[in-house]
């Protein structure tokens, strides 16, 4: 090896951040919170009055990262506006993810999440599918948790109601590049909320939508990212006005396979053609289209349970398979005539399960037999789903803080 080889395998060597001479930090430390108390504690809005992610609590969370010394010392601090460049690339390319989390207050006054650990891996996935840096799971959870205690108070302690935890990552490196964000800010902010069925169940029209598609193989349809989100606006807005749909039912394919509902997933119950049983159907993560919903998780997880007569809520609902397929529109309209088409709903975090009522779909209307109620199986979900949140069932997805 001649020596100009020499010099740059030293100064690659040497210009590597996480090398013995360098005090990056590869992972967020939550020892070394700063904490900074609010001064000025903000007025709590009325239970009855709150409106989803319009209030927010005292405090807030940051964590800042750099391509040259790594994650930053967490700050909670007094909520505040962000003062970040014109040319940050959050702002013109769209380096942005979040996720959405609950937290809970059960009877005896405890709070709790609900399966944060797969909120973690997701927030992560979506991360590095922006070329963002990894970041340890339980050290930012940490983080989270210490964020909760210091706004308990916020978390309301009626049942219905919850506190919103929406971490997110920008990229905030000041220059028009397209390239990987070389700062990011990692933080979480909280926010009370209240039921999303305010007085019970309300099942929802959707339009299936032929035209725009949310996402396509290969894609970041799997990542919780805001471009995702900001591109299903507009089918929704037609949606409504010319249907007086609530939701977009999303397809893909000239077959019209059913991926998403909004920004939820998508379940259907169908009654088996041999007419015994019934098979409770979600799109599969195979493809890379499809958000892997913690909700989701939670439901297929309970299904399969209740298939082999255990887990919470075993024995309602019998003699039911699951099955992560594709499903086609021609498939649900032939169901809906052969009477084999039982339920739908919708599965997410806000809602948590959200019945459908009717799916407009090449300008014909098919109506979900379960009408404007919840159908059993749903409703059944949503209970022992809730129970766990609130602490009623003791289970190993209901984290107390």
């Amino acid at each position: 090896m001649n020596s100009l080889a020499r010099m740059n395998r030293f100064l690659t060597f040497f210009s590597q951040k996480k090398n013995f001479f360098s005090t990056y930090a590869d992972k967020i430390d939550p020892s070394k919170i700063i904490l900074t108390i609010t001064s000025q504690p903000k007025e709590k809005t009325p239970l009855q009055e709150l409106k989803f992610g319009k209030s927010f609590t005292d405090h807030m969370l940051e964590i800042d990262w750099s391509a040259e010394s790594g994650w930053s010392n967490p700050k909670i601090s007094p909520y505040h506006f962000f003062s970040i460049s014109p040319a940050a690339t959050t702002l013109h390319y769209g380096i942005e993810c979040f996720e959405g989390m609950k937290a809970y207050k059960d009877k005896d006054g405890n709070v709790r999440m609900f399966r944060p650990d797969k909120n973690m891996a997701r927030m992560h996935h979506s991360m590095t599918r922006l070329a963002m840096p990894s970041f340890n799971a339980d050290g930012f959870l940490e983080c989270i948790k210490c964020l909760l205690r210091t706004d308990e108070s916020w978390v309301p302690s009626e049942e219905g109601y919850s506190v919103y935890i929406r971490p997110t990552a920008i990229g905030t490196s000041p220059y028009l590049g397209v390239e990987a964000a070389q700062h990011i800010k990692l933080y979480a902010i909280l926010s009370p909320v209240g039921p999303y069925f305010k007085s019970g169940f309300k099942p929802v029209k959707l339009f299936a939508d032929t035209v725009h598609t949310r996402a396509w193989p290969g894609g970041v349809g799997n990542a919780k990212v805001g471009g995702n989100y900001a591109a299903a606006i507009l089918p929704a807005q037609l949606a409504a006005s010319k249907y007086g749909a609530s939701q977009v039912l999303w397809l893909f394919g000239e077959d019209h396979q059913i991926t998403e509902v909004g920004a939820m997933n998508i379940f259907f119950v169908l009654k088996n053609k041999d007419g015994d049983g019934m098979e409770l159907v979600t799109a599969p993560l195979t493809r890379g289209d499809i958000l892997a919903g913690v909700t989701r998780d939670s439901i297929l997880e309970l299904a399969r349970g209740w298939l082999n007569n255990n887990g919470p809520g075993h024995g309602r609902i019998r003699n039911m398979t699951v099955s992560e397929r594709w499903l086609t529109m021609n498939e649900i309209v032939q169901a809906q005539v052969e009477d084999r088409l039982l339920e739908a709903f919708g599965a997410g975090t806000a809602a948590v399960v959200s019945p459908v009522r009717s799916i407009v779909y090449k300008e014909r209307e098919i109506v979900i037999p379960t009408g404007d109620n919840a159908g059993p199986v749903a409703t059944q979900l949503w209970n022992v789903l809730r129970d766990i949140q609130y602490g009623h069932i003791d289970h190993p997805w209901s984290i107390v803080i």
